[in-house]
């Protein structure tokens, strides 16, 4: 019954503003799943007396030293409220430590976390957490990111070809029209008896241009492959001999072709539901940038991640507000291929104590790696979309 009933009450509300509640929806599970990781370090709230309502320990501070309990325990409507909006803001001041100098200083910043300053810095795990959830919510609902929706696994739009030899088909019958229309006004004229030499020799200009043109489509139209029956414009895989069902890989090629909203629908899903594969995906490149320091370990390389593609999934974030106000494009570009690097090589130089010599070629590596860890990150995406 109560499945039922938020069913209807869902039918409801509006197309439009289920989005808005699912995107706020994104927002506050994103700080309460980071609130939840991320223990209450450096937080005061008074010395406690009497006993620990948790253990029942004898309370000596702020905190029971047997369990780790704050002593000062909400009781009231009004703290339900202080710990959504803390859970999502960090209103405490530690945000307001952490955010600058992920932006300025973010070598800095990942080197005091390791070294053990946690108090005024919000983890790295809890704020990816929580950027990776607010760059869905924001970015999803703003012009411009929807990538055509499904219609890049449509038949006809994967390869483009045989779409593209269509166009071309058309566009080449067209002039192939105009050249016989100009080719008989040119004639019509020539047999009036005051021919207008302007006019012929405007008609003769566009017959020319005009040939010159169904050259250049006959020319493309020679090189894109013809259609064959039944094709859908798909890559079409073979089934594996002896297999009556076919192959895996075709199979859960089908699947996609057959249900194209339900493949992107699994692919967005997955995207933040899995984004904190990024991290362990990252750790053996970072390892090879540094085989030899015995002073850095996995540990120090997936907070370097960890802080790293928080900034990256904030960068996306003001890129993307920027471009719906309507900064100039070339701007929004300019900025997304400059500062990453930038960034990567700020935080390597400050993080692993780098000169700059070092950090140069170390951020080379570094951004061959992002390709290879991209790819990968992408390819299990896909395999999800996939999946049944």
């Amino acid at each position: 019954m109560a499945a039922g009933g938020s069913m209807a009450r869902r039918k409801l509300v509006a197309p439009g503003l289920m989005g808005e509640f699912d995107a706020a929806a994104d927002v506050v599970t994103g700080g309460l799943m980071s609130r939840a990781v991320e223990p209450t370090a450096g937080e005061h709230h008074g010395v406690g007396h009497g006993a620990c309502a948790n253990c029942g320990t004898a309370l000596i501070g702020s905190h029971c030293h047997a369990c780790g309990q704050a002593a000062h325990v909400h009781r009231t409507l009004g703290a339900i409220g202080h710990d959504l909006l803390h859970g999502v803001f960090h209103f405490e001041g530690k945000i307001w430590h952490t955010l600058p100098m992920l932006a300025t200083k973010p070598g800095e910043l990942t080197r005091r976390y390791i070294a053990g300053e946690r108090a005024k810095f919000v983890s790295p795990i809890a704020l990816f957490l929580f950027s990776v959830f607010l760059m869905f919510a924001i970015v999803a609902n703003l012009p411009g990111w929807h990538f055509g929706g499904d219609e890049w696994l449509k038949p006809g739009l994967t390869g483009g070809m045989a779409q593209a030899r269509e166009k071309l088909v058309e566009q080449r019958r067209a002039a192939d029209k105009a050249v016989v229309t100009l080719s008989n006004e040119i004639k019509a004229e020539r047999a009036d008896a005051e021919p207008d030499a302007a006019k012929i020799a405007k008609l003769q200009k566009r017959l020319a241009e005009t040939i010159d043109s169904r050259a250049g489509l006959k020319q493309a139209e020679a090189i894109l492959p013809a259609a064959t029956p039944g094709d859908d414009g798909l890559p079409t895989v073979k089934a594996a001999p002896g297999s009556p069902g076919g192959s895996w890989v075709e199979q859960k090629w089908q699947h996609v072709k057959e249900n194209p909203k339900l493949t992107l629908y699994k692919i967005k899903t997955s995207a933040y539901k899995f984004s904190w594969a990024l991290i362990p995906l990252s750790l053996p490149f970072l390892w090879l940038l540094f085989p030899f320091r015995r002073d850095v370990g996995l540990y120090d390389h997936a907070i370097f991640a960890t802080y790293s593609l928080t900034f990256m999934s904030l960068l996306v974030i003001v890129l993307a507000v920027l471009g719906a106000v309507g900064v100039p494009s070339w701007l929004i570009v300019l900025a997304a291929i400059g500062i990453p690097p930038f960034h990567m090589y700020r935080q390597l130089k400050g993080a692993y104590g780098l000169g700059r010599l070092g950090a140069l070629w170390r951020l080379a590596w570094l951004l061959f790696f992002v390709t290879i860890v991209t790819t990968l990150f992408t390819l299990l995406l896909l395999y999800l979309g996939a999946a049944d």
